[in-house]
């Protein structure tokens, strides 16, 4: 058995672990700091999550999300931080809101239970983990679920536009895009190549996988390995690749052939050719042209 353990940032490390060498990944999971909480959505916290979320406050995110499929655990970090600072500005509002969360007291009532693991008994508002399942049960009750409408459930939470837009933009803050798209590329592995294909379970070539993976993590990408390897920017020669960096493979800058998503400790997530499936490999292979580091667009 072989792990791979690639570290994304603040103690956060994404594990692999491959039975007997072979390409077929058993278990991806997030562990370190977090405990091995898995996202319900296989998005990765971002640098500026990891430096404004409170440890525990983060961890109780990722737990209570995972409660509703389809609830990203940013959206409740975006409410987290809009409406306290993480809980750092705790506070009565004039409508009666309290607790981190900001629940009025009704409402707080009516999404207090089950109780969470580790909340406080009765339920209380002021309580981090019961605070943040609420929301998440609130959220889940009003539009989340399956991720059917997210803005609507928001707006439910808070009823006032301006506020749907500002936790948002929290939210897409609080995704590593870089990191996302690994966790994606890890869950095809095993998922048959297929020239053209471009679908989780059906198929993948090698550049639809890049582009999906990074789809996944919001940043659009060109469809085929020469247009990606052209829309950089470069990792300079000599810098070290970080997971999530893209390796090209081809006779020369304007002639790539072949793409992948690199992993770490020198292996990259590819779909190699017809007859093979997604899988890990070394990426120090003779025809190795350059590497780029896909970046969302400047706003």
């Amino acid at each position: 058995m072989k792990s791979i353990m690639t570290v994304i940032g603040g103690g956060l490390v994404l594990v692999v672990v491959l039975v007997a060498g072979s390409a077929a990944a058993v278990v991806a999971a997030l562990a370190g700091e977090l405990g091995g909480a898995l996202t319900s959505t296989g998005t990765v916290p971002s640098q500026p999550a990891l430096a404004e979320i409170p440890s525990a406050y983060l961890e109780t995110y990722l737990a209570a999300a995972a409660t509703c499929p389809g609830l990203p655990w940013t959206v409740l970090a975006g409410i987290g931080q809009a409406e306290t600072d993480q809980g750092r500005n705790d506070h009565v509002s004039s409508a009666g809101a309290e607790g981190p969360m900001q629940f009025e007291p009704a409402t707080f009532a009516q999404y207090d239970q089950p109780v969470p693991p580790g909340g406080a008994n009765p339920p209380n508002p002021y309580d981090p983990i019961d605070a943040i399942y609420a929301a998440a049960r609130d959220l889940c009750a009003n539009g989340a679920r399956g991720g059917r409408d997210i803005p609507g459930a928001i707006y439910t939470y808070n009823h006032d536009q301006s506020y749907v837009t500002e936790v948002l933009a929290y939210a897409a803050a609080y995704e590593a895009p870089a990191a996302t798209a690994v966790s994606y590329a890890v869950a095809q592995i095993g998922t048959p190549y297929r020239w053209g294909g471009e679908s989780p379970g059906v198929g993948f070539d090698c550049s639809g996988l890049v582009q999906a993976a990074y789809a996944a993590a919001g940043i659009g990408l060109p469809r085929v390995a020469q247009a990606q390897y052209h829309a950089g920017p470069p990792v300079p020669p000599g810098e070290a690749l970080q997971p999530g960096d893209l390796v090209f493979f081809g006779a020369s800058p304007t002639d790539i052939t072949h793409v992948g998503i690199v992993l770490g400790d020198g292996e990259m997530i590819d779909a190699p050719h017809t007859g093979a499936v997604v899988r890990v490999e070394p990426y120090d292979w003779p025809d190795y042209i350059g590497a780029t580091r896909p970046a969302p667009a400047p706003a």
